[in-house]
């Protein structure tokens, strides 16, 4: 049954991939009247993060953002359809790659390359990094960390658009078996990093001050990159119009492992934060980023150290206001 699934899903995404952009960005116009005009999908949710997160600008100002980004949603939608059948040739048209030199310097004074990217712009194009690098490919290990999604079927076909431009998927929790498994193969890596996603409670160690407010972040990316004393960059992406794209590789460290503990992830929110204001319609404003806040943080603390006991904790947090 899940593989018959997933090749009617597949299909049905294959032949939709099958058609030209700008038929595609015709449906992207369309389905935006539907989710923005009609659906008004997770609407206040984006209002709530934009107001949060830009106090500064006016009602006027921040609906303007509101409209561009559900139109460039709409746009990312159709092209991660296209990513499954897209030439490589058109790909590295669409999304440039600027500073490989210095990546590839990297390389070839034997370092190991961590990725830092968001959320933001069109990250599933970023996989195509790897047609940008050809002189590497026999020498150097291509991947990417990703969270495996629920539902079966769907997430076999992103793993397999994903790996079309030649990037290995790595599920998160095989990200230190496979580095390990790389070095033993004498080979280097440049592995990305989505690192603004949510942790989970026991995997939150760090706050900082991202967007106006205090936000739980993962860690792992760093822990990785230094322990393996890696070159750091973070991938600067901006949207110079529809469909187009320039990834900038900006060097956060060289060695990772003499940065102070917390320094690589304060860094690479900063950077982040600054690609947001720069243009912030394309952060993806419908997930829920802050969903995890400091104080039932320090809540669940309490109730794992028996402060609290673990039936008040419902009623704590209703006090408190906390959903």
């Amino acid at each position: 049954m899940k593989r018959a699934l997933y090749i009617i899903l597949f299909l049905v995404w294959y032949l939709i991939s099958l058609l030209p952009l700008w038929i595609l960005y015709g449906m992207s116009d369309f389905l935006y009247i539907i989710a923005y005009g009609l659906w008004g999908y997770r609407k206040k949710l984006v209002r709530k993060h934009l107001a949060e997160c830009f106090p500064e600008k006016s009602e006027d100002e921040r609906r303007k953002i509101e409209r561009e980004y559900y139109h460039w949603f709409c746009d990312y939608i159709v092209e991660t359809l296209k990513l499954l059948t897209i030439s490589k040739d058109n790909i590295k048209r669409r999304i440039r790659f600027e500073n490989t030199d210095r990546v590839k310097r990297s390389f070839d004074e034997g370092r190991n390359v961590a990725l830092y990217l968001g959320h933001y712009c069109n990250w599933e194009w970023v996989s195509s990094i790897p047609l940008h690098f050809e002189d590497y490919q026999d020498k150097v290990f291509f991947g990417q960390i990703y969270h495996k999604l629920e539902n079966e079927a769907m997430d076999q076909v992103f793993l397999k658009l994903r790996g079309r431009m030649g990037a290995v998927s790595i599920p998160m929790a095989e990200t230190l078996r496979k580095v390990v498994d790389i070095r033993r193969q004498k080979k280097h890596w440049i592995i990305g990093f989505i690192a603004d996603q949510v942790p989970m409670w026991n995997n939150i160690h760090l706050w900082l001050d991202f967007l106006h407010h205090d936000t739980p972040v993962f860690t792992g990316a760093e822990r990785i990159s230094r322990k393996f004393d890696s070159d750091v960059y973070y991938i600067d992406v901006r949207r110079e119009r529809r469909g187009y794209y320039v990834a900038r590789f900006v060097l956060m460290t060289e060695h990772a492992a003499s940065q102070p503990e917390g320094e690589l992830t304060r860094s690479y929110f900063s950077h982040l934060e600054k690609s947001i204001r720069r243009q912030p319609a394309f952060y993806l404003w419908t997930h829920n980023r802050w969903k995890r806040t400091h104080e039932e943080y320090n809540i669940r603390l309490d109730v794992e150290t028996g402060r609290v006991d673990m039936g008040d904790l419902d009623e704590i947090k209703r006090r408190k206001g906390i959903e």
